[in-house]
């Protein structure tokens, strides 16, 4: 017998607002596969799945089937738009955490004799929880003014959660190779020189940046899906807000 999870779901059924279904109509009869993504995006998995543990269940699947999530970031109903905050930022937290462990001053922080493994352990994740904030909204008013540049209508909000959704490799990267990290390394690796210098850290900073290439894919196809644009225009957005991503670097540079 087939699980009510796979049903066609019925009128009230469907998450998506009034303004999704104007923005689809105005887009003009969905493609195959945008018919698809709608009846993935738009159906809810059981009677009682409330918006919020659909939002949980697809913080993985970002990882596995990212269209269908990012084309739910379509919906504007409020509570729907509420229900993403919590699994927002837990993503953009561990991203951020990720990005401080991965830097040079975390490398030798244990050098600080004020500094011991649980002060360490704070260290993260305040300033973890600093660099995904900041993160979150200047990479997301990146891909927002990139939009705007091709024609996009969306707001600051839609764009900030498309980059938060995108970031889900770069926080799965800290709970995969930190612990690899400390199995190769142990203490040297918040320390400056010792065992983690040399080839496996040269293969561990390689899977760490394959990590960031995962998340680059994924926010190209966020902003693919979500705008219902071509490949070709969507890299043109991602184009325009690294390229100000890096005048913002280059002026605080300068300073």
């Amino acid at each position: 017998m087939r699980s009510p999870s796979f049903d066609v779901p019925q009128d009230g059924q469907r998450t998506f607002s009034a303004t999704s279904r104007l923005y689809c109509a105005a887009q003009g009869p969905p493609s195959p596969d945008e018919a698809t993504l709608l009846v993935v995006a738009s159906r809810t998995t059981h009677p009682d799945l409330s918006p919020d543990r659909a939002w949980w269940l697809r913080v993985p699947a970002t990882l596995l089937s990212p269209r269908s999530v990012f084309f739910a970031l379509r919906d504007e109903d409020p509570d729907d738009v509420a229900a993403r905050s919590e699994p927002i930022l837990l993503m953009i937290w561990l991203a951020g955490i990720a990005t401080v462990l991965a830097s040079s001053t975390a490398g030798k922080l244990l050098d600080d004799p004020d500094y011991d493994p649980l002060l360490l352990a704070v260290w993260a994740f305040v300033a973890g929880g600093i660099y995904g904030a900041v993160g979150y909204f200047v990479i997301g008013f990146a891909v927002f003014f990139g939009g705007r540049v091709f024609g996009s209508l969306g707001d600051f909000r839609r764009e900030r959660q498309i980059v938060a959704f995108a970031a889900a490799p770069v926080a799965l990267s800290v709970l995969l190779l930190l612990p690899l990290r400390l199995a190769l390394f142990g203490g040297d690796t918040f320390h400056a020189g010792g065992s983690d210098e040399g080839t496996g850290e040269t293969v561990l900073l390689a899977l760490q940046l394959l990590f960031v290439a995962w998340s680059l894919v994924l926010l190209l196809i966020g902003i693919r899906v979500v705008h219902g644009w071509s490949w070709l225009r969507s890299a043109g957005v991602l184009g325009v807000g690294v390229a100000l991503l890096g005048a913002i670097v280059a002026l605080f540079a300068l300073v």
